[in-house]
């Protein structure tokens, strides 16, 4: 039945008559029995939670303070053996104890903020996360089933329900409405949960309970619902005594089983604001002080100089900078104070999120990133630091202060190179990838590229797909591996993972920018299976407000299959000339790519193939897919070649193109472009040698 209600509740009918099938869906399953029913019976007062989890509580008092001013009856009840009253006495100090700022301003900002749509569903236990529903099932202790998995099986889900970060949606709901029933479901939510945690495992976990990232998101969300809540009237004594007694176990698990890099960032994070929001526990001074030392550490171990998050992975990068900014905030609302170094570095993290934005205000979709729109939270930082350059970049322009130099902008540590032709919202934008593989959610793709023109997506990354379940299942590979991305496979193959990190910067002979152009290369010898010895070489080549040169050189030591992957955003019509020109016919944001070099290619365009292998898939967020056009050059090469791309971009006709290498001779190449029979562009290209190169005709 259980897996019946997940059909149901990710079914969907657009035309009028699915209304009426959409109705009768919902009625059906609003109505269809669960595993179990609600027929546990939750505490209510004081004197049943301490007779019922007398162990749980008596722990919270040995762990607590009971000399913080406030507690001395509390102390003096315990003192006297006398439990009900000590926790009666505990719950009385903290219903007089100020609202600290971050519960205040929810409370206050309520009205602006709320989803009224998203608490009523929350209210008939219908949850959406990842974009999947379900509506969850009790368990066979007529309970919460915490350990629910959503529509797709996907452990992720299950997790995401354990953070309880809906709970501060029914929490805005109710201080917007003052309707009690969005306070007395959270009552429900957290007492079921407690109750089910017990006992606590002591032990690092990656279960749906516990497990490091939610026992941090826990922690968080409650610190607003206990605080936002307390004096309501709707969020019972019995569960925030249960609360409470619940925090010095989220507090050992994050003291004792915390990862490292990007989810250190997040469980120290989490128990900074148990430290900050409880200090009555007798231990928080030294979680104040551990996460202190353990998030500045950590914070020069994952972020490289240039101000990008080690993982190289830009929705991962946001998600460190949060938590490195929360605590931050944390260590200022008790006064404690942070090395300069540690703010500096932060300042060039947010840097990283406004300068590799794109026109559109999205940032960049690689490795397991989806793609974030980072426009709003750019303008944040820019009135929050007075960065007037961060304004005109994410304002195209129309306001703040343009910034100085070529509008390109590279990061040596990360590899990463974003070459564009300025700031305005047609303006060109592409990202090459140079550097390292990264610590964390990488995918195999050096020297990937993705292009960004006239308002339109056109080359792209694959995307990140899902980590576990059916989409995992079907496209998980395909997602990490090469094929997904804007590179070369070798005899069929993609890359091999590459080194994880690096100890120094690429210099100059990597990369020059220039205020007329960008030039990089990077190179890649390890592929997955391949036999003997093979490098691919790229070079990039930006031409401002003009074109891209892309050229690929293979030294290998026998023949190959070489085929070059082009994949197009799904909104792309693509096309395909006699001359194996691949172009799009887009009212408007175009590109063509144009062959050079004396290689004879097979061109193919493949859109949504799940067999013989996948190919033809491009994921925006997580859990989403849809079929993209990819453009498959193909061709057999006997020895060493040197090949080229001329991606030209335009608005909206596309331009007669005639280009060809005239030389080839020392690591260098001519190319003479001809665009619309009278625009001449000839330029010379050293592959290695970025500041070399010369620009000998342009019209």
């Amino acid at each position: 039945m259980r897996k019946l209600q997940n059909i149901f509740s990710s079914l969907s009918y657009p035309h009028p008559i699915g209304s009426i099938l959409n109705l009768l869906l919902a009625i059906l399953f609003l109505y269809t029995p669960t595993v179990g029913q609600p027929t546990f019976k939750y505490l209510s007062t004081v004197d049943e939670v301490c007779s019922e989890r007398k162990e749980e509580i008596v722990n919270l008092f040995e762990a607590l303070n009971l000399d913080t001013p406030g507690l001395e009856s509390t102390k003096e009840y315990m003192h006297k053996g006398d439990l009900i009253k000590a926790a009666t006495s505990l719950l009385a100090y903290f219903r007089t104890k100020p609202i600290p700022p971050y519960a205040r301003s929810l409370m206050l900002e309520s009205k602006q903020k709320t989803s009224l749509e998203t608490a009523e569903q929350l209210l008939t236990f219908q949850f959406t996360f990842y974009d999947q529903k379900s509506r969850l099932p009790y368990n066979e202790k007529g309970m919460m089933d915490w350990q629910h998995k959503g529509p797709l099986d996907d452990q992720e889900w299950a997790w995401a329900l354990n953070r309880h970060h809906y709970l501060v949606t029914l929490v805005e709901a109710f201080h917007a409405t003052g309707d009690a029933k969005y306070a007395q479901a959270v009552d429900h939510h957290i007492q079921d949960w407690i109750l089910q945690s017990i006992p606590y495992p002591a032990r690092k976990s990656s279960t749906a309970m516990w497990r490091g990232l939610e026992v941090s998101a826990r922690v968080k969300n409650w610190a607003i619902v206990f605080y936002a809540l307390k004096n309501s009237g709707h969020l019972s004594e019995a569960t925030q005594l249960l609360i409470l007694s619940s925090l010095p176990y989220h507090a050992d698990y994050a003291r004792k089983f915390h990862a490292k890099g990007n989810w250190l960032t997040m469980e120290m994070s989490g128990l900074a604001r148990l430290a900050s929001s409880w200090p009555e526990f007798k231990s928080a001074p030294e979680w104040m002080a551990y996460t202190k030392h353990t998030m500045t550490e950590s914070l020069f171990e994952q972020v490289y100089p240039d101000g990008v998050q080690n993982e190289l992975t830009s929705h991962y990068h946001r998600v460190a900078l949060h938590n490195f900014e929360l605590f931050q905030q944390i260590c200022e609302e008790v006064g404690e104070t942070l090395d300069k170094t540690y703010t500096n570095l932060l300042d060039r993290m947010r840097s990283y999120l406004a300068y590799t934005m794109r026109p559109d205000g999205h940032g960049l979709l690689n490795n397991d990133s989806d793609l974030d729109h980072n426009r709003a939270k750019v303008l944040a930082y820019a009135d929050q630091y007075q960065r007037e350059d961060w304004r005109y970049i994410a304002t195209n322009g129309r306001d703040g202060v343009k910034p100085p130099g070529p509008p390109s902008v590279f990061y040596p540590w990360a590899g990463h190179l974003i070459a564009r032709s300025g700031y305005d919202a047609d303006a060109h934008w592409s990202y090459f990838d140079i550097g390292p593989w990264g610590t964390g959610h990488q995918h195999n793709d050096k020297l990937h590229i993705s292009i960004f023109a006239h308002g339109k997506d056109l080359l792209v990354d694959g995307g990140r797909f899902a980590y576990r379940g059916e989409i995992a299942e079907r496209f998980g590979s395909y997602a990490l591996g090469s094929d997904s991305h804007n590179i070369l496979l070798i005899d069929g193959k993609g890359q091999n993972p590459g080194p994880k990190a690096v100890d120094e910067p690429l210099t100059e002979t990597h990369i020059h920018r220039t205020e007329e152009y960008d030039c990089a290369w990077g190179a890649f010898s390890d592929f997955k299976e391949v036999e003997g010895k093979v490098t691919h070489q790229r070079t990039f080549f930006y031409l401002r407000n003009g074109f891209w040169l892309v050229l690929d050189k293979i030294k290998t030591d026998r023949p190959r299959k070489v085929e070059a992957l082009w994949h197009w955003h799904p909104d792309n019509q693509v096309k395909l000339t006699a001359q194996k020109e691949v172009y799009t016919a887009n009212p408007k944001g175009n590109l063509v790519i144009h062959p050079l070099g004396k290689v004879k290619w097979e061109v193919q365009t493949v859109k949504g193939q799940d067999t013989p292998k996948v190919q033809g898939w491009y994921s925006e967020k997580y859990n989403q897919f849809e079929p993209n056009p990819t453009s498959i050059y193909s061709t057999q090469l006997q020895g060493d070649q040197v090949f080229g791309w001329l991606l030209f971009p335009y608005a909206a006709t596309r331009p007669r193109i005639v280009a060809e290498f005239t030389e080839e001779a020392d690591e260098k190449v001519r190319v003479k472009i001809e665009i619309d029979k009278g625009k001449l562009i000839e330029l010379l290209l050293p592959l290695q040698n970025p500041a070399g190169v010369q620009i000998l005709k342009r019209p």
